[in-house]
C-alpha cells in the first residue's frame, strides 16, 4: 500500500518526460531482458517488486498490454488485480476521482487502457499512485517504448535516423511524433486526407526540435527510411470499415514499397496485423519484419517502466 505524498511518477504520454527519463527508462528495460536472457547475473530471489501491488483497469480488449504487464509483475515478485470497470462500482456510477482515492489506498501503481482519454487525465489527478496510460484513442507511449528497444536492438540508436510512418495517424502516431522530437530522430508520416495524425502533437514536436514531414504519398515517406510502421486501417471503436479499407488502399506495405526504404530498413508493426492489408503477407514474414521481437519487448519495457515508476530504478541490489 503507497501512503507517500511525493508527487507519483506518472507515465501518460512520451512529451510528458525528458529525453534523459525516457533513455533512462529504456536503459533499465534493457538491463532487465539482459538479466532474464541470462547474460548477466540472474535476479535474487527477493526481488525488486515483492510486496508491490498493480492494478490493471482494462476497458478494452488486450492481449499485449495486458499479458505484459501481469507477467512482467508478477516476474518482478509483484502481485496483480485485473479490474474490469463493468464489474467495478464505476459500473454503478462511483466517480473516478473516488476510485482513484481508493484504489490509491490498496495498490502501488495502476494501468488504464480507456476509450476515454478524459478518464486517464482525471483517474491520474486524483490518484496518489503512479498512474500508467495503457493506450486511450489519443496515445500509447508504452508502445513507443518497445519500438524503440527493438529498433536500437536491431540497427543501434535512433538518433539521426530516418522512421517512416504509413497509414492512419492514430493515437500510435500520435506518441511516435512525441518520441522522434525528444530521442532526435526524423519522422516522416504519409496519410490519407481525412486521417492526418494530431496537429497538436506535430506543433508541439516541432516547437521542440523535432523534424517532422507530412505528406500524403506513402513513396515520399519510405524513400531511404531506417525503419517503416504501419497499423491496422480499422481501430477499436470505428464504424466506417469498408470505407477505411477502399482509402487506405495506397498504403498497403508490399515488397516494392519497403525496397524503396534503406537497405537495411525494419519493418514494425504494433499488431494485431491484418495481413493483406496493411501489410502483405511477403513483407510480414520476411527478414526485414522484426514485429514478433517488437511483441516481445512489450514485456521488458513494461518491466523497466514499472521499475522507474515505483523507484526502483537500480538494480544491482537486486543481483545475486
Amino acid at each position: 500500500m503507497s501512503m507517500s505524498s511525493s508527487t507519483p511518477r506518472h507515465f501518460l504520454d512520451i512529451k510528458d518526460h525528458s529525453a534523459e527519463t525516457l533513455r533512462h527508462i529504456l536503459k533499465i528495460a534493457a538491463q532487465v531482458k539482459a538479466l532474464q536472457k541470462g547474460r548477466t547475473q540472474p535476479l535474487h530471489p527477493k526481488t525488486p517488486l515483492a510486496g508491490r501491488s498493480l492494478g490493471l483497469m482494462m476497458s478494452q480488449p488486450s492481449t499485449r498490454t495486458r499479458v505484459s504487464f501481469e507477467v512482467g509483475m508478477k516476474q518482478l515478485g509483484g502481485t496483480v488485480s485485473v479490474l474490469s470497470p463493468s464489474d467495478m462500482q464505476l459500473g454503478r456510477g462511483e466517480t473516478i476521482a473516488d476510485t482513484a482515492r481508493v484504489l490509491s489506498r490498496f495498490l502501488d501503481v495502476i494501468v488504464l487502457r480507456t476509450g476515454q482519454d478524459t478518464n486517464l487525465r482525471e483517474l491520474a489527478k486524483w490518484s496518489s499512485i503512479p498512474v500508467i496510460n495503457g493506450l486511450t484513442p489519443v496515445s500509447h507511449p508504452i508502445q513507443i517504448l518497445a519500438d524503440i528497444l527493438t529498433f536500437e536492438e536491431h540497427r543501434g540508436p535512433v538518433e539521426g535516423r530516418t522512421f517512416a510512418w504509413v497509414g492512419d495517424g492514430n493515437n500510435v502516431a500520435t506518441s511516435f511524433i512525441e518520441a522522434s522530437a525528444r530521442l532526435g530522430f526524423s519522422l516522416r508520416l504519409a496519410t490519407p486526407e481525412g486521417f492526418n495524425p494530431s496537429e497538436t502533437a506535430v506543433k508541439w514536436a516541432r516547437e521542440n526540435g523535432g523534424n517532422i514531414t507530412l505528406t500524403r504519398d506513402p513513396h515520399e515517406a519510405v524513400k531511404g527510411a531506417d525503419a517503416i510502421i504501419t497499423d491496422t486501417w480499422v481501430s477499436m471503436g470505428d464504424k466506417d470499415a469498408e470505407r477505411r479499407h477502399q482509402i487506405f488502399r495506397p498504403y498497403h506495405v508490399d515488397e516494392a514499397l519497403m525496397a524503396e526504404a534503406a537497405s537495411d530498413a525494419i519493418f514494425l508493426h504494433c499488431l494485431p496485423a491484418h495481413i493483406g492489408e496493411e501489410v502483405s503477407e511477403a513483407v510480414f514474414e520476411s527478414d526485414a519484419s522484426v514485429v514478433f521481437d517488437e511483441a516481445e519487448n512489450r514485456l521488458h519495457s513494461q518491466k523497466g517502466l514499472l521499475l522507474w515508476c515505483l523507484g526502483h530504478d537500480d538494480l544491482s541490489s537486486h543481483t545475486a
